[in-house]
């Protein structure tokens, strides 16, 4: 007869079925939480290693009997569904299709012939079929709740009868059949944008309708504008809006004036990007005794000119944020508003919401206040020309400029001695010829000028969020839109800390959050100009969670601040807008707004912020393929900086260009992925290249429709 397994626990021996009821009742008393292995044997008080262990295998029985349900992050809480589902539909290019249910537990296999054509990210029911040993669960899609998409850019291919679409979405493996009579004066070659009208159940492609034409393949125009319509965003203003906003007077009623703290008299300038225009911040200063200033955050006050539900609104909330591409800025105001009516331009009176401080010779805040005020900014300064006085002491308004940066420069020291992490990432730029074509490639880092306009902000974002935020005792604070960030998953900092001990680093990973992100600012120094420093920063990034905007504030980890917030940038952040509305409602003694509705907004916001970056980096990928694509066949010296299934991406040196060695060039031996160790490791020779390994490759071929470059290693 088979001994019982059993495993010890500081309490007594308890069998490996005793155990799984243990678990159960665990879980049932914490139905809606996720717990992992590691939280779940503290609450049963299982401590040696043998023992987890044990507890590991225990878990995976039950998560393969249906009775757990295990989420990606490996959690687990008691499967208390049904056999049919909602959720998410992911379709991929290589006909791997899967369905994430709403509660992110286990992914569901969907074959395609049980996809009834849903498409990628569509929200769809789900029914469960009955489990098969040692197989994945499986499901059938029974319905289509919303399509995530319908329109689609690609190349138009028009033959005798009919067109089709090439499409370049990577998660349509169909190409979109168009009878002649939806062609919408479409010609053979363009680029154009198709909408899906219906997709027959027994038909292989989706039937569709050209909506607009882009232009030609290859033109910057157009390349451009498919990139943004392939996200769905807008790529030109619409005239109603514009229209409404060429009405808006640009005369301020002395009655508004009056209402106002006058700061026309106050030292005030601007320091923005040399090709900036709108400029909706600007900072003023003067003396008010000795070793104290008082300074000035003034930011344009663009829901005065904007009221909740006009015209202008509604199409600012649903862009949410301007979109800044290689080429070209799309705003998210009509340009009479962004670059005229609301841009803090020098010499012109402007109406500003403010943060005024008091601040002592240690930058200590003696004294804050939240107003509207009207200001006119003695002049426009270039990062350049603010930067050159910090280096030099001289120049106009040299005496300011230094004040501003010495307060500035204690602010950030403070800043990072409460646990600030210090991420300093470059930008990478291209010079462009008149038609768009990139010329060469520069980067952009941040100085002594950037950081004196960034803390000031910063400070001013915080001081809005804590006006807000800290309610007086026994009272409630009312609902407010925050930017927080979350602290890092325990377990990607285990594993973040794991991975740098193979350099001989480490970083703590328990303790107080300011400790953990010392420890990080500690590694982060360390490492520069060492070989591993851009894998490190590159994993130490993923490790941290995305800030976004939430009605529940969690603070925000990276900055190391309790109450954070946007209020700085109205022109371009439609949050910023929503904190400038609730901060006048309440100051005017109003009742908090509804949290549901509003978290709905943030969550909007947040998802908009990324499709922008999305659309962003696209943009940049395009630019890097098109310099790199008369480079064919030359050699260049680069570090990894992705490793995947399919194969190695590799940045150049050079010009931070990244392009992909296909696994098929690893042509010495059989490669597999070590997705824990970053890295491909051959089956027979044991070779690995890994994140952060230094390569020499040479440029194979440059793809301008897909946006891919590829090399081949140069041995």
């Amino acid at each position: 007869m088979a001994k019982k397994e059993t495993i010890s626990t500081t309490e007594t021996k308890i069998k490996k079925k005793d155990l799984a009821t243990t678990v159960l009742q665990f879980l049932n008393q914490n139905r809606d939480k996720l717990f992992n292995y590691k939280q779940i044997a503290s609450a049963l008080s299982i401590k040696d290693g043998e023992a987890r262990a044990t507890l590991v295998k225990v878990l995976d029985k039950m998560r393969d009997a249906d009775i757990l349900l295990e989420s990606s992050r490996g959690k687990y809480r008691l499967n208390n569904r049904g056999l049919m589902l909602e959720g998410r539909f992911e379709r991929r290019s290589n006909g791997k299709n899967f369905f994430v249910p709403d509660d992110e537990a286990n992914q569901i296999t969907i074959h395609e012939r049980n996809s009834k054509h849903a498409m990628n990210g569509d929200r769809v029911r789900v029914q469960l079929l009955a489990k098969r040993k040692r197989n994945d669960t499986e499901g059938i899609v029974v319905e289509i709740l919303k399509r995530a998409q319908t329109r689609f850019v690609g190349v138009l291919q028009v033959q005798k009868h009919f067109a089709f679409l090439l499409s370049e979405s990577k998660n349509l493996a169909n190409d979109i059949f168009i009878p002649k009579e939806n062609l919408n004066g479409a010609v053979d070659g363009e680029k154009v944008i198709v909408e899906i009208v219906e997709w027959p159940e027994k038909a292989n492609n989706p039937i569709g309708r050209v909506i607009d034409t882009l232009g030609q393949p290859g033109q910057n125009d157009t390349e451009m504008h498919a990139i943004l319509a392939q996200y769905n965003l807008p790529y030109r203003y619409p005239e109603a809006v514009e229209k409404a906003a060429e009405l808006i007077s640009d005369k301020i009623d002395e009655k508004e004036i009056a209402k106002r703290e006058d700061f026309r008299d106050v030292f005030t300038i601007t320091i923005d990007p040399k090709d900036a225009k709108d400029f909706d911040d600007a900072l003023s200063i003067r003396k008010i005794a000795d070793n104290q200033w008082e300074v000035g955050v003034h930011i344009a006050d663009v829901t005065y000119y904007v009221k909740p539900g006009d015209i202008i609104d509604k199409e600012a909330e649903n862009r949410a944020t301007s979109i800044y591409l290689v080429d070209r800025t799309i705003p998210m105001l009509p340009e009479r508003l962004s670059n005229g009516l609301c841009s803090l331009r020098p010499n012109e009176e402007k109406l500003c919401y403010s943060v005024i401080f008091n601040l002592n010779e240690k930058a200590e805040i003696k004294k804050s206040r939240i107003i509207r005020t009207i200001i006119k900014s003695d002049s426009r300064l270039t990062y350049e020309d603010a930067q050159a006085v910090i280096e030099t002491g001289k120049g106009d308004f040299s005496s300011e400029i230094l004040t501003l940066n010495n307060l500035a420069k204690q602010l950030r020291e403070r800043r990072f001695s409460n646990g600030a992490i210090n991420f300093e990432r470059y930008e990478v730029k291209f010079n462009l010829d008149e038609k768009g074509k990139p010329l060469g490639v520069y980067f952009k880092e941040s100085k002594e000028a950037n950081h004196l306009i960034e803390e000031f902000m910063l400070l001013a974002n915080r001081t809005v969020a804590e006006h807000i935020g800290k309610a007086a005792k026994n009272k409630k604070a009312k609902t407010f839109v925050y930017r927080v960030h979350d602290v890092p998953d325990p377990e990607k900092l285990d594993t973040f800390n794991t991975f740098l001990l193979r350099f001989g680093h480490k970083i703590k990973t328990t303790g107080s959050k300011a400790d953990v992100a010392k420890s990080i600012n500690t590694l982060l120094d360390k490492i520069q100009g060492s070989p591993e420093e851009n894998l490190v920063e590159t994993i130490a990034i993923r490790t941290m969670s995305k800030a976004i905007y939430s009605t529940k504030n969690v603070g925000h980890y990276g900055l190391a601040f309790d109450y954070y917030s946007h209020f700085t940038s109205p022109i371009r952040r439609y949050p910023d807008m929503m904190v400038h509305r609730l901060l006048e409602l309440y100051d005017e003694g109003g009742k908090s707004v509804d949290a549901e509705s509003m978290e709905e907004e943030c969550k909007h916001c947040s998802q908009m912020e990324q499709i922008a970056a999305n659309a962003e980096r696209d943009s940049i990928k395009y630019k890097q393929v098109e310099f790199m694509s008369d480079k064919l066949g030359k050699i260049y010296d680069g570090v990894i900086s992705g490793v995947t299934e399919w194969g190695i991406y590799v940045e150049l040196n050079e010009n931070k260009c990244e392009g992909l060695v296909p696994l098929r060039e690893l042509d010495d031996d059989f490669y597999e992925l070590d997705e824990k160790n970053y890295r491909l490791v051959g089956r027979r020779t044991k070779r690995e290249y890994r994140l952060g390994q230094s390569v020499t490759i040479r440029v194979a071929r440059a793809n301008l429709e897909r946006k891919q470059l590829d090399f081949a290693l140069a041995r």
